[in-house]
């Protein structure tokens, strides 16, 4: 039987002494074997690709027709040098939001943790691998790490929207990328703690609004927002800013915050953008007949 870890702060103290990935490990099932661990992993990794290339296709419209075709606008603005966030920023963001797109649309990807924040870690893992040149098994600790990062937040509070709102989904996912991205640029599992806690603190209230209930309207541009959370947090966490509070007590008060969330922020499409005046009319659009 592997070590029950149920905070942040049990993980860093295990992978202090055994290392990350076996850290990390003790939350995978205890009959599977490292091989068998790293090769699932390791068979995410063209899924995420091809979601991103799916997602990228400028003719991309999903059922609504409320979003597709805008991740590449958002590439070709970076490519062309018209963004002001920066090449690495720029093609992390673009990535996410053509996971995103593709899933509105449909087409198949990763949950990381869930669907409607699909492409924030795919989006930010595979530009950290181009940017710097690393092969599909030095991506393995960020994954291990990422992984662990979610099942603690699942654990003491949600990965649900309908749950905690949308600081459960995109904040969930962004913490658990800006946690990779500390460990794949040589950060210890403590800086990647410190990494989820800056993520989940900087999206604490965060609520779920979809238009219409679809994973849409904001829910794709949330996840580029969590894209650049996440490379946020991670270059504080790098830079040695210790979180001023414990990444723990941050998971909990963000369950707390949850639970105090009317059921109208929480993924009813009730509440929020949602609500908008402009979104009620696009729907009605949408919806009115030809």
């Amino acid at each position: 039987m592997r070590q029950n870890i149920g905070s942040l702060a049990e993980l860093v103290a295990y992978a202090e002494e055994f290392g990350i990935e076996e850290a990390a490990r003790c939350f995978e099932p205890d009959e599977e074997t490292r091989a068998q661990t790293d090769a699932r992993m390791l068979a995410l990794l063209p899924v995420m690709r091809q979601s991103v290339e799916d997602g990228m296709d400028p003719a991309l419209r999903s059922m609504s027709g409320l979003t597709g075709g805008r991740a590449a606008m958002l590439k070709d603005a970076v490519t062309g040098g018209k963004t002001v966030g920066g090449a690495l920023l720029g093609r992390a963001a673009a990535r996410a939001l053509a996971v995103a797109e593709s899933n509105a649309a449909m087409g198949r990807i990763v949950a990381a943790p869930t669907a409607g924040a699909c492409g924030i870690l795919p989006g930010v893992m595979l530009t950290l691998a181009e940017e710097y040149g690393l092969a599909d098994r030095a991506l393995l600790p960020g994954f291990y790490m990422s992984a662990a990062v979610g099942a603690i937040i699942a654990k003491r509070a949600s990965i649900s929207g309908a749950q905690g709102g949308c600081q459960a989904e995109c904040g969930a996912a962004s913490a658990m990328t800006a946690a990779a991205a500390v460990v794949l640029r040589g950060g210890s599992c403590r800086q990647a703690a410190d990494a989820a806690g800056f993520a989940l603190m900087n999206v604490m209230g965060l609520v779920c609004d979809p238009v219409g209930g679809l994973v849409e309207v904001p829910c794709v541009y949330r996840n580029v927002a969590g894209a650049a959370q996440a490379l946020a947090a991670a270059d504080l966490a790098l830079a040695g800013i210790a979180c001023p509070l414990p990444p723990d007590e941050i998971i909990d008060q963000m369950k707390a915050v949850g639970d105090m969330m009317p059921s109208a922020l929480r993924e009813t499409g009730l509440g929020g953008c949602a609500a908008c005046p402009s979104a009620l009319r696009m729907l009605k659009t949408e919806t009115e007949p030809d």
